[in-house]
């Protein structure tokens, strides 16, 4: 009852009387249920809030239907494809048969419920929210038009505030003749019911990796096509030649330009270097393109490529933008971490109420990347006295077999507060090693602290130890 009364002194903000029939004032209204709109749509209701949420595709996002949840099934069918073909050199004899389609029947039963979100309206609706399937646009101050798919138009005024959480969709090429093909974003990718027989990958990032590597442990011959000079380009460049190593039963073409794409019922890739690549099917995988051209910032004299978020997460009055778009981060976890700020807001609830620049990820290719903070190139660019440290994975490595001995953890700190301000680990389960150099960079937990504490022996957070001596 506390958190409810907090909330109504909020929504005690003059509003003029409305005289439009069709406009509706309620306390929230959530444009885009991402995982952080999701989130965030469920606790305001609960808490007594009158919530409007407005989802133009799926409730709960990219990440549950094409992506964090499906694509790690896929991973993880690949990777226990993979552990049996390692079986021979530490194990016995093992006969491996893949089959696509058990992956495929999984994230379509298991993971998605055949690509439908009733299960996830449900939730809302009992959490006491409005659910409403629609493209929804700001209309002016604390408003908000929704377009319904029967073609009917609603409106509503928001007292409390605004929650934009529109995403990103994948970033379209200009390549010529590429518009004209059938080819592949992460969303067809995981759909797909059998395996291709060969696969071109445009793109050196996660997802690009992640994908690639899942195909081609099932079997298809894969080329990875990346225009960078080396995978994952945010990431320490240790972490990205690990990375390709990894990937050297593929093709991995780094520096490679794109010239042209033509289709004839199978893809032709023309490379700026002469070469033509050809392949069943074409996956585009460059990056991301925030979705915020068609959600009527224009009516707030905001402009959508120019957009300021403030730690807050504001962008206007009682105007917030969470989520992938809000240029923070494109993680599912980030997304729960602006839900929780904006929640705490808007709830006069205790507890931190800006964001927290420090952020871990993952990529969940063999060997797992995990890092957290700068990379010691962005260290020393941002003028710190840097100090970085590096070890392998020692005797847990040895035990795994081949493969994963070439795992590492490193360490970037800053020399004058003599604490981490960046950290990776790269190997089995390195994002789970993650969790204690994610907290120790968040925490700036001083090194000699670090180097005190006794590190169980033989596990792969060992390395940690070991670097942090070198350090």
């Amino acid at each position: 009852m506390e958190q409810v009364l907090r909330v109504t002194s909020l929504n005690a903000i003059p509003r003029p009387p409305s005289h439009d029939d069709d406009l509706r004032t309620v306390d929230l209204v959530v444009i885009g249920t991402g995982p952080g709109g999701e989130s965030f749509t469920a606790q305001a209701a609960r808490a007594g809030l009158d919530v409007v949420a407005v989802e133009k595709h799926l409730v709960g996002g990219e990440c549950p239907y094409y992506g964090c949840i499906p694509s790690k099934i896929m991973l993880r069918a690949a990777e226990t494809l993979a552990e049996a073909r390692r079986a021979e050199a530490i194990a016995g004899d093992v006969d491996v048969r893949p089959d696509w389609r058990r992956v495929a029947e999984r994230i379509s039963t298991e993971a998605t419920d055949g690509w439908s979100d009733t299960a996830a309206v449900i939730r809302l609706q009992q959490a006491g929210a409005t659910v409403l399937h629609g493209h929804g646009r700001l209309a002016g101050p604390h408003q908000v038009e929704v377009e319904h798919p029967d073609g009917r138009t609603t409106r509503y005024a928001a007292r409390t505030g605004i929650i934009l959480n529109p995403g990103t969709r994948p970033a379209l090429s200009t390549i010529d003749g590429l518009a004209a093909t059938p080819y592949w974003t992460n969303r067809d990718a995981v759909q797909t019911p059998t395996l291709p027989r060969s696969l071109i990958v445009l793109g050196g990032g996660a997802t690009a990796a992640e994908l690639a590597q899942a195909f081609a442990r099932f079997g298809a011959d894969v080329t990875i096509v990346e225009t960078g000079t080396r995978l994952l380009k945010r990431e320490e460049p240790e972490a990205s030649e690990a990375l390709r190593m990894a990937l050297e039963n593929d093709r991995v073409l780094l520096g490679s330009h794109t010239m042209r794409v033509d289709y004839d019922g199978a893809f032709t890739v023309s490379l700026r270097d002469g070469a033509h690549l050809h392949a069943e099917r074409l996956l585009l995988a460059t990056g991301r393109t925030p979705n915020l051209e068609d959600i009527g910032l224009e009516t707030l004299n905001l402009a959508p490529e120019s957009v300021e978020v403030g730690d807050d997460l504001t962008i206007g009055d009682r105007l917030w933008l969470i989520g992938d778009a809000a240029g923070q981060g494109a993680y599912t976890h980030v997304s729960m971490h602006h839900s929780e700020i904006v929640h705490r807001q808007i709830l006069g609830l205790a507890g931190q109420t800006t964001t927290s620049p420090v952020v871990p990820r993952v990529t969940f290719t063999d060997p797992e990347i995990a890092a957290v903070g700068l990379t010691e190139d962005q260290a020393r660019a941002s003028g710190l006295a840097v100090a970085s440290a590096h070890a392998d994975l020692g005797s847990r490595g040895f035990t795994h077999g081949e493969g994963a001995r070439a795992g590492f953890v490193k360490l970037v700190a800053d020399t004058q507060r003599q604490a981490l301000v960046g950290a990776t680990a790269v190997g089995p389960y390195a994002g789970e090693v993650l969790s204690m150099l994610a907290l120790a960079v968040h925490a700036e937990v001083p090194i000699a602290k670090l180097t005190s504490m006794i590190y169980a022996y033989p596990t792969f957070h060992r390395a940690v130890s070991a670097a942090l001596t070198d350090l």
